[in-house]
C-alpha cells in the first residue's frame, strides 16, 4: 500500500496581470483566499478552483496588504498611497474609503467584535478606524519604522504591532497607550499572533527565532533556536496546542514550554505569505510574479504536541503499538492557571466596546490620490456560480461540512515515443555538428580572414589558444577591480573601526568608486542608529548618483538609503527649512543645524525630480520609486 503524502501542492494560477503584492487567506473557513496586485486590483478566489470569483477595483496604487474579516464577509485592502477601502463580499460593493497614512500600508487586521479596523504602515504608525464613522479614532505612534504586523487580542482591548525596527509593542485602546515593549529579537519582526485562549503571544523574526511572551507577567516564556532561515508568517493551530511557523521552502511545528521545534515539512513553496487551518488540514499560500501558490499539509501526520512524541517513543522498537484513546485538546498551560481570554474577558456588545476605547480629536482629512466618490470602485463577478456558493446568503461555505482537499493522483505515465536514431558524431571532427559555427563566433576583421572557400566572409573560428587568452584578459581585468575594491574597502574599514564614523564616509566618497559606496551603504541600512544630518549632508549627493546607475541592485541600495533618511529626518528637515532662525548670531547650534537641513532640502528637491521620472518603471523596483515619490511629496506639506 502506498504511503501517504505529508504534504502536497494543490494548484498554482496566474493571479493578476502583474506583480502580485500581497495574499490573505480565510481563517473562518480556510477555503477563501484574496490577492492584490501591482494591477491596483483585489482579487477573490476559492481555494483549490483556479478561476477568479471577483475583482474588486478602484485604488489608483499598487495594492500592499489584504485582509478578510472575521466572518469572510468584508475584506480590507491598503494601498500604496496609504488609503484602505473595504468592500462588502455579499452585496459586492464598497463600504468604505479611509485615508490618513503618509506611505505604504504594510498590516490590516479587524477588531473581533466591534466595526473597527487597525492598519500598520510605512510611516510607522498605527491607525484605529471606525467604519461607522468613516475615520481614524485614534493614531499610536512609537515604531521608529515600518509596522510589518498588527493583530488584535480575542477579547479586543490590545493591539500587538510587530515593527521593522525589531521592537513588538502592546497596545491598550482603553487607556490609547503603549503598555509594554519587547526587544528581545535581533532582527525585524515580521509576524505577531495571540493564543487563541490563554494569555500567552507568539512572535516570529527575521532574525529566524519564535518567542513566546506571557501577557500577565509580560515576560519571556521561551524562545526556539534560531532556524534555517526568517520566519515569515506564523499561525496558531485553532486549538492552541502548537505554533505553525513558515519560512522560506520550509515549515515547522512549535511548542513553547519549553521552547522547542516539534515538526518540520520540507516544503516547496518559496516565500510563504499567510496559513491556516481547516478540516485538519494547514493551508499555506505564497506568490512569485504573477502567479499565486497553494499547498496542503495533513495535519493527521503532524507532531503537535510533546505527548505525541512520547507516545511515539513508546511505540519505538521492542514495544507493543495499543491504540491510544482520543484526549480531549487542553491549552498548553491552563492547569497552571494562566488566565484565558475567553474566561477572564467575555466579548461585550460593539457600543460598549467603542465606549471603552480612547479616542483623539478628528483629523482634517489627509490628502490623498483617492477618488472621493465611489464610483470608480467597481465589483466585478466574473464567476456567477462560484460567487453565490462562496459569499452569498445561506450557500456561503460551512468549514464543519466542507471536505478536505484531495491528495493529487498520481501522474500517468507519459506515452512512449519512437526512440529517433542518434546523431553520431565523429571523435576526430573540427565543427559541432548540424551547427551554423558562424552565428557563435565573433566577428573578425576582414584582414584577419583566411582566404577559405569553406568559410563565410568576415568570420573566422578562434583557436583554444586565442580563447584562453582573451578569457584570460577577462580574468585579469576582474581581478584588479576587485583588487582595487578590496583595498578601498580596507581604508574604509581601517577608519571605521576606529571610532571615526564621518571620516571613513568622506574617504569612501573621496574614492569616486560606487561599488565601494553601496557597500558602505549597505553596512550603514543595517544601523539605524548611525545617520546624522552631518552624514546626511555628504551622502544624499552619492544616493542620487546610484539613483541612475544603470545597476538594479546599486538602485535598490540607494532607495532603501533614502528611506531611512526620510524616515529619520523628512521632520526636521521640513521645520528648520520653513522656519529658519532669528538674524544676530545668538543661536549658533540652531544656525548650523538650519544650513545642514537647507543643504540636505536642496539634495532631496533633486533627488523627487529623478523619482518623479522613474517611477513609471514596472516591477519591484518602479513599486519603490513611487513609494519614494509619496514620501518626497511630505516635504511640501
Amino acid at each position: 500500500m502506498a504511503a501517504t503524502k505529508r504534504a502536497w501542492k494543490l494548484q498554482e494560477f496566474v493571479a493578476h496581470g502583474s506583480n502580485v503584492n500581497c495574499l490573505a487567506l480565510g481563517y473562518k473557513s480556510g477555503r477563501v483566499m484574496v490577492t492584490g496586485g501591482e494591477d491596483k486590483k483585489v482579487n477573490m478566489w476559492a481555494v483549490g478552483k483556479p478561476n477568479c470569483i471577483m475583482s474588486l477595483s478602484g485604488h489608483t496604487s499598487p495594492v500592499e496588504c489584504v485582509r478578510f474579516g472575521n466572518a469572510e464577509e468584508l475584506v480590507v485592502a491598503g494601498s500604496q498611497s496609504g488609503s484602505l477601502k473595504i468592500w462588502d463580499l455579499e452585496a459586492a460593493k464598497i463600504v468604505r474609503t479611509l485615508t490618513g497614512h503618509k506611505s505604504n500600508i504594510r498590516s490590516l487586521d479587524f477588531h473581533p467584535y466591534g466595526e473597527f479596523v487597525a492598519s500598520g504602515s510605512m510611516d510607522t504608525n498605527i491607525k484605529l478606524w471606525d467604519v461607522r464613522r468613516k475615520g481614524c479614532i485614534f493614531t499610536y505612534k512609537g515604531h521608529t519604522d515600518a509596522v510589518n504586523c498588527i493583530r488584535f487580542s480575542p477579547d479586543g482591548r490590545w493591539i500587538a504591532s510587530a515593527g521593522e525596527d525589531s521592537s513588538l509593542k502592546m497596545w491598550d485602546l482603553t487607556a490609547g497607550k503603549m503598555i509594554q515593549e519587547f526587544k528581545d529579537h535581533t532582527g525585524p519582526v515580521t509576524g505577531v499572533e495571540f493564543h487563541p485562549n490563554e494569555f500567552l503571544l507568539a512572535s516570529g523574526s527575521a532574525d529566524r527565532t519564535v518567542k513566546f511572551w506571557d501577557l500577565e507577567t509580560f515576560q519571556l516564556v521561551s524562545s526556539t533556536g534560531a532556524e534555517s532561515g526568517a520566519i515569515r508568517c506564523i499561525f496558531f493551530h485553532p486549538d492552541g496546542k502548537c505554533l505553525f511557523g513558515g519560512s522560506q521552502d520550509a515549515l515547522r511545528v512549535f511548542a513553547w514550554e519549553p521552547g522547542r521545534c516539534l515538526d518540520a515539512f520540507s516544503m516547496g513553496w518559496g516565500k510563504v505569505a499567510d496559513i491556516s487551518v481547516a478540516s485538519s488540514q494547514l493551508i499555506g499560500a505564497s506568490f512569485s510574479q504573477t502567479n499565486v501558490s497553494v499547498y496542503i499539509v495533513d495535519l493527521n501526520t503532524v507532531t503537535c504536541s510533546p505527548s505525541q512524541i512520547k507516545r511515539a517513543q513508546m511505540s519505538g522498537p521492542g514495544m507493543v503499538s495499543q491504540p491510544v484513546p482520543a484526549e480531549p485538546v487542553k491549552p498548553p498551560m491552563s492547569a497552571s492557571g494562566r488566565r484565558t481570554f475567553i474566561t477572564e474577558r467575555p466579548p461585550t456588545s460593539s457600543t460598549k466596546k467603542a465606549s471603552e476605547m480612547k479616542t483623539e480629536p478628528e483629523e482634517e482629512p489627509t490628502a490623498s490620490n483617492e477618488p472621493e466618490d465611489d464610483s470608480s470602485n467597481v465589483a466585478q463577478i466574473e464567476n456567477p456560480d462560484d460567487y453565490r456558493e462562496v459569499f452569498q446568503g445561506r450557500t456561503k461555505i460551512d468549514q464543519s461540512k466542507a471536505k478536505p482537499y484531495k491528495q493529487p493522483a498520481k501522474e500517468p505515465k507519459a506515452k512512449q515515443e519512437p526512440v529517433k536514431p542518434a546523431t553520431i558524431v565523429p571523435a576526430d571532427r573540427n565543427k559541432p555538428a548540424d551547427l551554423n559555427l558562424a552565428e557563435f563566433l565573433p566577428k573578425r576583421p576582414d584582414s584577419a580572414v583566411s582566404a577559405d572557400p569553406r568559410r563565410p566572409p568576415a568570420v573566422q573560428e578562434q583557436s583554444e589558444e586565442e580563447v584562453l587568452s582573451s578569457v584570460h584578459k577577462g580574468h585579469e581585468s576582474m581581478c584588479a577591480v576587485l583588487g582595487n575594491r578590496h583595498r578601498n574597502l580596507e581604508i574604509v574599514r581601517a577608519l571605521w573601526t576606529s571610532g571615526d564614523i564621518k571620516t571613513s564616509v568622506d574617504s569612501a566618497v573621496g574614492m569616486k568608486d560606487l561599488s565601494v559606496m553601496v557597500d558602505l551603504l549597505n553596512v550603514l541600512i543595517l544601523k539605524h542608529s548611525l545617520w546624522t544630518l552631518d552624514l546626511c549632508t555628504v551622502l544624499l549627493p552619492q544616493i542620487q548618483e546610484l539613483l541612475s546607475s544603470k545597476y538594479e541592485s546599486y538602485c535598490h541600495t540607494a532607495c532603501n538609503a533614502l528611506k531611512i533618511v526620510l524616515r529619520s529626518f523628512s521632520s526636521i528637515i521640513k521645520t528648520n527649512v520653513q522656519a529658519p532662525p532669528a538674524g544676530g548670531g545668538v543661536d549658533i547650534s540652531r544656525e548650523e543645524r538650519y544650513k545642514k537641513c537647507k543643504v540636505c532640502h536642496g539634495h532631496l528637491m533633486s533627488i523627487r525630480g529623478l523619482v518623479e521620472k522613474k517611477q513609471s518603471m514596472s516591477g519591484k523596483l518602479g513599486s519603490t520609486f513611487r513609494e519614494l515619490q509619496i514620501m518626497l511629496n511630505g516635504l511640501d506639506d
